[in-house]
């Protein structure tokens, strides 16, 4: 397991953010990874001037969304079906619905005011989490009975040696979103934001590079 991240600097987490959010220009939502984050260090975010989180565990979204209930909270980890009731009042998207299950937990458990992004297995990759693009049409028309809201598609590429290796994932996944009139493009990470951002992001999920001083 990697090392939680602790003595965060206030000034180095700003001056970072400062020059994310210019590489990636206006419009674009930079969401702080927290994963590896620790607990005692949401306060540093807050400071530095971050408003959007993103957390990938249940357990420690509940314990950091109670310790920075000024920032919202997005869910971005695998969504496991029996924790979608405890994540869906803490958050404003949930980044990572892409299967059946988890479906049905919204059916259950979601409201009007849930808001939720399709995960999409953009390269078919074998045993990937997240929908075929082949198989979006009907899952989403399946996820337009329940009631909630999809909002947009998310996509984890392969990984890739260069950023630019991402580049056609990124624009599949924007023409698929085009296609089904989806606002929001959950795309892009540390390695690859910028070119996430030129094909048409309107959420990357930036972790080390905020929090990293060089």
């Amino acid at each position: 397991m990697a090392q939680l991240i602790t003595g965060l600097e206030p000034d180095v987490v700003r001056e970072n953010l400062a020059a994310v959010r210019s590489e990636v220009g206006e419009g674009v939502q930079v969401l702080a990874a927290t994963k590896y984050v620790a607990l005692e260090e949401m306060g540093v975010l807050a400071e530095a001037g971050v408003t959007l989180c993103g957390e990938n565990r249940a357990q420690d979204l509940v314990a950091k969304q109670a310790a920075a209930p000024e920032l919202t909270w997005d869910f971005i980890g695998q969504l496991q079906s029996r924790k979608v009731k405890q994540i869906l009042p803490l958050v404003r998207y949930v980044h990572s619905v892409g299967s059946e299950s988890a479906l049905e937990q919204l059916d259950r458990h979601g409201t009007p005011e849930t808001q939720v992004l399709v995960q999409v297995n953009i390269a078919r990759e074998e045993g990937k989490a997240g929908v075929d693009p082949g198989d979006l049409p009907a899952f989403l028309e399946r996820g337009a009975g329940g009631p909630y809201a999809v909002v947009g598609l998310m996509t984890m590429p392969p990984l890739a040696r260069e950023p630019e290796d991402s580049r056609r994932w990124f624009a599949a996944l924007r023409e698929l979103a085009e296609r089904h009139g989806l606002r929001e493009l959950s795309m892009g990470t540390t390695q690859d934001y910028a070119v996430a951002a030129q094909e048409g992001a309107t959420i990357v999920r930036v972790g080390s590079r905020l929090y990293n001083r060089g």
